[in-house]
């Protein structure tokens, strides 16, 4: 009779783990969004156009871009304790982001956001290479369960809005950042690393040029890319887009925006979980392929249920928040199953890299769409164009010989 070795003996209490770990990340990611929540009072607050308003999230998406890379060249995770590492960035961001409380203006309020999307850059990797020291079967299911606590997360500020209809949007930065302080006393109480060390991926920036002409890692950072360009940008401006359909329609309150907004992007969760089930099953090309075109057709189909009814709207942008982010765990799967051993860490550092960079300028772009078409209604029409470039290149991908490594040989 064969004994199981070590390495796939489940580790005891993997899921009371990572039960608290996603707890912790979805506390300290809701301030990721906090800003964005009370755009509207911001706006009236300091005089800001909406161009100006799309900083306070970009703020966010720069530093965690520049937080993520530093992480990668100087090694972290693999410097300190993981627990304290999250733990350190978690209070940092809490402390960033109650700093947007004392009304600091716009060029102060803008600074606060860079240093909590740096902060939470030492949140996001780590949590997801210490959940891959808690489980070697299952792993796939875990990601996804962090990736899903960070969709959570970042719908929170709109809950703490939609809780009232006259908001005090010093209320809701206190209240994200309370929930964030807490997270990190979750990570440095309650939280430590597993029994399977998980190895070094480190960043080299001499390997780049070995990334960028794998064809394989092409596609695969293809399908990521035209992923990242429709998702914070959906996620960054739904509130505007919902202010602007339920005023027009004589139906909504800010408060009802907001808990729409936090319903579709909270929805993400079961699309996380849905992405790394039907994964194991179908193959990761076709599940991402088939969930962005699912989102690309909402983006498409967005505008025309402007006018209502409200329940064929709200339909629309469920359907949308379920299907944008469930594919988001298998790009970085793909990178580690295709790319070459001495290179899976620069090529993930340069996938997110790209990404990042790219929401950046997507954010930056919607708000000047909106005033060029005259309103919010056929804004995101644009998105669409991101999932389908992104589904085309996953089904290249399927095509290629290389694909049967992906997802235990379903391609």
């Amino acid at each position: 009779m064969s004994t199981a070795t070590p390495l796939e003996t489940p580790a005891e209490g993997r899921w009371s783990m990572l039960a608290l770990l996603c707890l912790a990340v979805v506390l300290s990611f809701s301030c990721w969004f906090s800003a964005n929540a009370i755009a509207p009072e911001l706006k009236r607050a300091w005089s800001l156009s909406e161009n100006a308003a799309a900083w306070l999230t970009n703020g966010v998406q720069i530093g965690f871009v520049i937080g993520a890379l530093a992480a990668s060249l100087f090694n972290l995770p693999d410097l300190i304790r993981m627990n304290r590492l999250m733990a350190a960035s978690a209070l940092l961001a809490a402390l960033s982001n109650a700093a947007l409380a004392l009304e600091p203006g716009p060029a102060g309020a803008i600074l606060c956001r860079m240093v909590t999307g740096f902060a939470l850059a030492g949140v996001y990797p780590p949590a997801l290479k210490l959940v891959s020291t808690w489980f070697i079967s299952g792993r796939g299911l875990a990601l996804a369960g962090v990736i899903s606590a960070i969709t959570a997360g970042s719908s929170l500020p709109h809950l703490f809005r939609g809780m009232s209809s006259a908001v005090d949007w010093h209320n809701v930065v206190l209240l994200s950042s309370g929930a964030t302080l807490f997270g990190a006393v979750v990570f440095l109480v309650f939280t430590r690393e597993g029994p399977y060390p998980f190895g070094k991926a480190l960043f080299d920036p001499r390997q780049i040029g070995r990334v960028l002409k794998d064809r394989n890692l092409l596609l695969v950072n293809g399908g990521y890319l035209g992923h990242m360009w429709e998702l914070y940008a959906m996620w960054a401006w739904l509130l505007a887009y919902l202010t602007a359909a339920l005023d027009k329609g004589g139906t909504g309150i800010s408060s009802e925006a907001s808990l729409l907004t936090f319903i579709a992007v909270a929805s993400g969760v079961f699309g996380c979980f849905a992405g790394g089930v039907l994964s194991d099953r179908f193959g990761r090309t076709a599940t991402t392929a088939g969930l962005m075109i699912v989102s690309g057709a909402c983006a498409l189909a967005i505008g025309f249920v402007f006018d209502g009814p409200f329940w064929l709207l709200a339909l629309v942008v469920i359907v949308w928040g379920i299907s944008i982010i469930g594919d988001s765990a298998q790009f970085s799967a793909a990178v580690t199953e295709l790319a070459d051993r001495n290179y899976i860490g620069t090529a993930l550092s340069l996938q997110m890299g790209m990404g990042f960079a790219l929401t950046i300028f997507m954010i930056w772009l919607m708000p000047h769409l909106a005033a060029l078409l005259g309103g919010w209604r056929w804004t995101f029409v644009l998105l669409a164009v991101g999932p389908i470039f992104g589904a085309a290149s996953m089904l290249i991908l399927r095509r290629r010989p290389e694909a049967i490594r992906l997802a235990g040989g379903r391609r």
